[in-house]
């Protein structure tokens, strides 16, 4: 640790594994109760899981499979689904979110299986956590430290990392309270002389609670990364800036619903693919060839999902700087599931958090290769008729999506005619790559063209190159320039 009480270098991430205050003071023990075995080889034992919902009224699940989501993600998170229990009511009950009967259930429930572990799918408080470990004498995780959990252990770059760990800190900083409250004040040198007492010059007095001095290193280790992470959203932000005068597309959706897939193959991205949640949390852009002269950046961002932690969407705001700069947004959904509905609600509503919810959007009906049922996708075009039916394994409906693509992109374009100088070759190499080239004449002095080029674009290029001239407009009254935009 500096001298200011940042502890650079040190992994701060917890896993469900273990509980948070022994990443943050591994000096201590955890007081919580722990029936994990101990001994070599303890450590690659899966746990043993009970999994527990709460249904409330505007809970949005499969009803038919109201702890699915819950059981693959536990499965991605390394865990065995040894038992789980649903209760409905109206609301979650201040002391342990479930009613007494209930709680006595799963208590009775946790020993017969031999579980060491309870995950509820609902956001729970400190109190209900301290207070469903007391009485089943087990950890207790609920959804969000669930998702955060699996975010660690998914994070492979540093700007991941650094992401997953703030979102873990400000999950894990309210939640302090009660984790050290088996021990007494850290006494000065007057609070003790028993073997092993903290203290010293400079520490005389009543002391710290350790309590206080976690908070303290928590808030100085969220402070810091908040700057690391500052300068990453503005790298990406001056990244994302480079690219204004190209055309993106950035693939947005629900965890596994096969935007990798999508990527590879409609580039040759290499992009890993896998049939787990939250496969890959980085974003990658690649170029993506759409035929005719035309291209556009692609990029594929992190899955979202129901209830998302929202620290988790604010850490990751820069990971998904792409996709709130995109100019066309694929929102790809798993048709083949049946809370297809309910996932591109939960996208939607990340979306509009982000302030992306403006983007054009093309829905994409994906795994139509593996739908039993056509009723969904059948409700779902009634609703979203612009959506189109793919399939990224097999490649259905991929060339109908390269010319909806091709479209938007020249939705907002104009036909121009423009002169370049002999002595510009950069600048016909731009043209002849951001636009579709319909005619060019040699003159004495250089290059006319007539083009079909994306107004943004096409000012994005007159600000970089001045030697660019706008001789003529189009006489498409839809594609009219604006006069100022002449050189």
């Amino acid at each position: 640790m500096t001298a200011d009480g940042i502890i650079y270098g040190t992994d701060m991430r917890y896993s469900i594994r273990s509980h948070p205050s022994d990443d943050l003071r591994a000096s201590h023990r955890s007081s919580r109760p722990s029936t994990e075995p101990s001994g070599e080889g303890a450590a690659e034992r899966r746990e043993r899981a009970v999994l527990v919902s709460v249904l409330l009224p505007d809970t949005k699940v499969d009803l038919s499979n109201p702890l699915g989501e819950l059981a693959a993600l536990a499965e991605a998170a390394g865990t065995e689904v040894v038992d789980s229990m649903v209760q409905k009511r109206t609301g979650l009950t201040a002391a342990y979110a479930l009613g007494k009967g209930k709680l006595a259930e799963l208590v009775e429930r946790a020993h017969a299986a031999t579980s060491n572990v309870i995950i509820f799918d609902n956001d729970l408080t400190p109190r209900q956590i301290r207070s469903l470990e007391k009485a089943a004498e087990r950890k207790v995780i609920d959804r969000s430290e669930l998702i955060l959990d699996i975010f660690a252990s998914r994070a492979k770059t540093r700007e991941a990392q650094l992401q997953v760990e703030l979102a873990q800190l400000e999950y894990t900083a309210p939640r302090l309270r009660g984790m050290w409250t088996h021990l007494e004040r850290i006494a000065g040198a007057g609070g003790g002389t028993a073997a092993g007492v903290v203290g010293g010059v400079g520490t005389r007095g009543p002391g710290e609670r350790q309590i206080e001095i976690d908070r303290r290193i928590v808030k100085d280790r969220i402070a810091y990364l908040k700057r690391e992470i500052r300068r990453i959203d503005q790298r990406k932000q001056r990244e994302v800036e480079t690219r204004r005068d190209q055309f993106t597309v950035s693939l947005v959706g629900y965890t596994n619903s096969g935007k990798s897939t999508l990527m590879n193959r409609l580039t040759s991205a290499d992009r890993f693919v896998a049939d787990q949640l939250f496969a890959t949390l980085d974003t990658k852009t690649v170029r993506w060839d759409l035929g005719d002269c035309h291209s556009a950046l692609l990029s594929d961002t992190v899955g979202f999902i129901r209830a998302l932690p929202h620290h988790l969407v604010a850490s990751f705001r820069a990971t998904l700087e792409e996709a709130i700069h995109a100019n066309l947004l694929l929102h790809v959904v798993d048709i083949s599931s049946p809370t297809a509905w309910q996932q591109i609600d939960a996208v939607d509503e990340v979306l509009a958090s982000l302030g992306c919810d403006s983007i054009p959007q093309v829905v994409l009906l994906n795994k139509v290769d593996i739908a039993n049922d056509t009723s969904m996708a059948e409700m779902l075009a009634v609703h979203r008729p612009t959506a189109l039916c793919v399939s990224a394994l097999t490649g259905e409906g991929l060339d109908r999506l390269v010319r909806e693509v091709t479209h938007e992109m020249q939705r907002d374009s104009a036909e121009v005619t423009v002169f370049v100088p002999h002595a510009e070759g950069k600048l016909l190499n731009e043209i002849g790559r951001l636009a579709d080239v319909r005619d060019r004449r040699y003159l004495s002095g250089g290059v006319e063209l007539d083009i079909r080029v994306n107004r943004a674009q096409l000012s994005q290029l007159q600000g970089r190159y001045g030697a660019l001239s706008v001789v003529k407009r189009g006489s498409d009254p839809t594609d009219d320039l604006d006069p100022d935009e002449s050189t």
